[in-house]
């Protein structure tokens, strides 16, 4: 049984209450962080192979390197927790159950980085969570783990929650700066980077809830253990959302590159109703699909990529024999042109161009010729826009239309 990191306080009443939380530890990594030299901290969070477990899987100490030593503009943390992925419900859980893990992480981090202010972009819709996380700051400050001269180490942080408005695009990480500084919510056009011209202009890092969780575990521990935990380059735990058609949906803390059969009928209990897999989108909805004989296959970022989807925020989703693909094709096209935020004009126009074609596949009218004029829309979105977003609408499209072609060219023809 896989040893529980970010989930052990899970299941204990009032585990979000600070009086709970330093029974098992916490802050007691904060105290030997601000004992330990800044870039040694670095060193270990390198050591870990601690990939950003947000979706993008870019290894969290070298990001964290690439911060500059000096500079005479301000310096922010930004959290990541606006988690708008479809299907992705792992980084509230933390937020609601153990705040105080989600702070000492960011505290160890904003340490190790130089670092004096932090933001947690929350999603606006976490109402719980924020009052939760709020309050949890709160005892921090009180407690000292905050504040002004943190634990007498002349090291000072300030933190803050922000609730962001309910925009998917915000959940990248320039627009998430952009919404913080009172913008509308548009990417930036990279270089350059957050990390040398960020927040207010200044040098930033932007890390999700997940990953600043296990950084005081990184701490404790040491490098070498948390990647020894994992796989090759993929190192720790990862928390992986089970949805869909499955016996026992959840959230499971398990070794990064847990194989994604293992996921879905040992720890999710199998399709519920005794029913046969279609389908498993395994990394939130804007990974591509894979099929029944496709999921002997290792959860990391990198086996994933080799077998033709992503890790993505680890969100899988389980659809069984029944499931009509041509209604999630036009359920996944829909939330992408909605979401769009117009910037791009290949995002703009295909996104919206894509749900169209999709409705009416859907609807039962479509023309011969839709898959593959699909097909055309994605190859002119993807690689072409200022972000992520045009990518995530493209690939789910593609790969449902490559891996069950069949079944919506008959829709068609019917």
């Amino acid at each position: 049984m896989a040893e529980k990191l970010v989930s052990r306080l899970w299941d204990i009443p009032n585990s979000f209450k600070l009086k709970e939380a330093r029974k098992r530890g916490a802050y007691t990594r904060l105290k030997k962080a601000l004992k330990m030299k800044p870039e040694d901290i670095t060193a270990e969070v390198k050591t870990a192979n601690l990939r950003g477990l947000g979706g993008a899987g870019f290894p969290a100490g070298v990001k964290w390197g690439f911060v500059p030593k000096q500079s005479d503009k301000p310096r922010f943390l930004c959290v990541n927790a606006d988690e708008g992925e479809p299907g992705t419900f792992k980084d509230r859980q933390i937020i609601e159950k153990d705040p105080h893990l989600l702070i000492e992480g960011a505290a160890i981090c904003c340490y190790a980085v130089g670092l004096p202010t932090a933001y947690i972009y929350i999603r606006g819709e976490f109402f719980y969570g924020k009052k939760i996380l709020d309050a949890a700051i709160a005892e921090a400050y009180q407690a000292g783990y905050l504040g002004k001269n943190i634990l007498g180490s002349g090291f000072s942080l300030d933190m803050f929650t922000h609730p962001g408005a309910g925009a998917y695009i915000c959940g990248e990480e320039t627009s998430l700066m952009n919404s913080l500084e009172g913008k509308k919510g548009w990417p930036r056009i990279k270089p350059p980077f957050p990390a040398v011209v960020g927040l207010f202009g200044g040098p930033t890092v932007i890390n999700n809830v997940e990953t600043l969780s296990y950084v005081p575990f990184i701490v404790e521990k040491g490098g070498k253990w948390f990647a020894s935990l994992g796989v090759e380059r993929n190192g720790g735990n990862k928390l992986y959302g089970v949805s869909g058609h499955v016996n026992n949906p959840g959230v499971f803390e398990l070794p990064m590159g847990t194989s994604l059969r293992e996921i879905i009928y040992e720890h999710a209990g199998g399709v519920r109703n005794g029913k046969q897999l279609k389908a498993v989108i395994p990394g939130g909805s804007s990974t591509p699909v894979l099929k029944p004989d496709e999921i002997d296959v290792s959860m990391d970022f990198d086996s994933m990529m080799k077998a033709g989807s992503m890790l993505g925020s680890g969100a899988v989703m389980v659809m069984d024999e029944d499931t009509d693909i041509s209604e999630i094709m036009h359920i996944t096209s829909r939330f992408y042109a909605h979401e769009s935020c117009g910037q791009c004009t290949p995002c703009r126009e295909g996104t919206r161009w894509m749900s169209l074609i999709c409705k009416r596949i859907y609807e039962g009218k479509g023309r011969r010729g839709d898959l593959d004029l699909l097909l055309n829309i994605t190859d002119n979105i993807e690689g072409k826009t200022v972000c992520p977003l045009g990518a995530a609408a493209a690939m789910p499209i593609r790969g449902f239309i490559k891996k069950f072609r069949d079944e919506l060219e008959a829709k068609i023809s019917n």
